[in-house]
């Protein structure tokens, strides 16, 4: 590892991914936090995270100031699925590579952020989930996809996630699709009483999204076959869990060019 630190900019700072990501830069000796960025918040909460020291590094709510007089090398994103993209964007623009935990980007925005970086000769991460555990629950669905095409997904999530499915639940499901035919399953007379009873549709198959207040982040997918059902299932319990995962993006993104999508991409 070269003796020049890693400048990262945290996006979503006051967030509580957010947070993680602050504690994990400033206990890495091979990276350096060169700004710390927070929406402006309003009503109570108006003023409690900007402009608070963090270790030396004050939170603004001006993200491409932030980047423009830091110059960081990196910055990982936390924040909305509505600000996301456009700061993705924003990064690339100032020369910075954007690592974006943040889901509800479309194909669309994939490919146009790819092209971006790839002109600005950048390298990029756009990742659902950096949970380790989830990456190898998400191969493991796949391949067990090769031999049980019928399957549903179901995800469960705090109830204050906007976006539904969960992104990890779309990876899972479009990793599942490049090795499974389409196939429509259930009876073909199948009628809903209740719409929306049987999930989304994806590929043939189904996408069940739980949001209720004390869960935190778990995805099962179920195989049926005659006679057996498998199923795969990841549990995350906390926060710090995801932080191996977006060390390594932080150190590895500085070796590639254009937008990857998918942490999966950097762990083998």
């Amino acid at each position: 590892m070269s003796d020049t630190k890693i400048k990262v900019a945290v996006a979503g700072a006051s967030g509580r991914m957010g947070r993680e990501v602050v504690k994990m830069v400033l206990a890495d000796p091979e990276l350096t936090l060169a700004a710390a960025v927070a929406r402006k918040a309003t009503g109570t909460d108006a003023g409690r995270f900007v402009g608070l020291d963090v270790c030396g590094i004050t939170v603004t709510d001006d993200l491409e100031l932030a980047l423009a007089e830091s110059k960081p090398d990196v910055m990982v994103d936390f924040t909305t699925p509505q600000l996301a993209a456009a700061n993705a964007k924003l990064a690339i623009r100032h020369g910075v590579r954007p690592i974006m935990g943040t889901t509800g980007f479309t194909p669309e925005d994939i490919a146009e952020l790819d092209m971006l970086c790839r002109d600005a000769q950048l390298g990029g991460l756009i990742a659902p989930n950096f949970s380790i555990g989830a990456i190898l629950m998400m191969r493991f669905a796949a391949q067990a996809a090769k031999f049980f095409p019928h399957l549903e997904i179901i995800e469960y999530h705090g109830d204050q996630k906007l976006d539904a499915p969960s992104g990890t639940a779309v990876k899972t499901a479009e990793l599942i699709s490049e090795v499974r035919e389409e196939l429509r399953q259930g009876n073909p007379n199948e009628h809903e009483t209740i719409p929306g009873s049987r999930g989304g549709n994806y590929n043939g198959f189904r996408i069940h999204s739980v949001r209720l207040p004390g869960i935190f982040a778990q995805q099962e997918v179920i195989f049926g076959a005659f006679g057996e059902t498998l199923k795969i299932r990841h549990d995350s319990f906390d926060r710090a869990g995801y932080m191996p995962g977006v060390n390594t993006a932080v150190k590895k993104v500085m070796g590639y060019t254009g937008m990857i999508y998918g942490f999966e991409h950097l762990i083998d």
